[in-house]
């Protein structure tokens, strides 16, 4: 593994972190009234937003694909988040923020893992896929959904929103580079 991407990988999480934890202090935890699909289609909005902007080269409303990205991550593990608390159950501040660091702590875990056996061959590859992969595991996750949950041989909803935080934080590193 190469020591360089782990620096990276954590230094685009304790940005999202620090975004999530403001946030959480502003808002508190409203995002639990939301469903998991509702979830799914924030990263929708946010992934084609990215595309839009790779596509168009300019921004109307100031936001840039910078901050997109980072909404992708913290929505994906939002997501997560849902879909492992007990059901109708409001979880505090802490408890959401303690879960968030554990669910990053996994997602690390898995890129590593990951990272490993492909050869950190996302440095490799153009930024814009990322934005591409992304919306492919957001309607694999809508077909999921769709489905009640149930897969026959894929993964399930938790592994395709792991992938997108990766994905997303892959983006960043490479957008922070050029």
């Amino acid at each position: 593994m190469n020591p360089k991407t782990l620096q990276q990988h954590e230094a685009v999480f304790k940005q999202c972190k620090s975004l999530f934890e403001q946030k959480t202090m502003d808002y508190g935890t409203a995002w639990q009234i939301m469903r998991p699909s509702s979830i799914t289609d924030q990263i929708f909005i946010k992934a084609q937003r990215i595309r839009t902007l790779e596509e168009k080269g300019h921004s109307l409303v100031g936001e840039g694909i910078d901050n997109e990205y980072i909404g992708i991550i913290n929505y994906a593990i939002m997501g997560i988040i849902q879909l492992n608390k007990p059901s109708n159950h409001e979880l505090s501040k802490d408890q959401v923020i303690e879960m968030h660091n554990k669910i990053y702590g996994e997602i690390k875990s898995l890129m590593i893992k990951k990272n490993t056996d492909y050869g950190e061959v996302w440095r490799k590859m153009r930024i814009k896929t990322f934005t591409d992969l992304i919306l492919m595991k957001i309607k694999r996750t809508k077909q999921i959904e769709e489905n009640q949950g149930k897969t026959i041989v894929s993964e399930g909803i938790e592994a395709n929103y792991q992938d997108m935080v990766n994905y997303a934080i892959f983006a960043l590193i490479r957008r922070s580079e050029k």
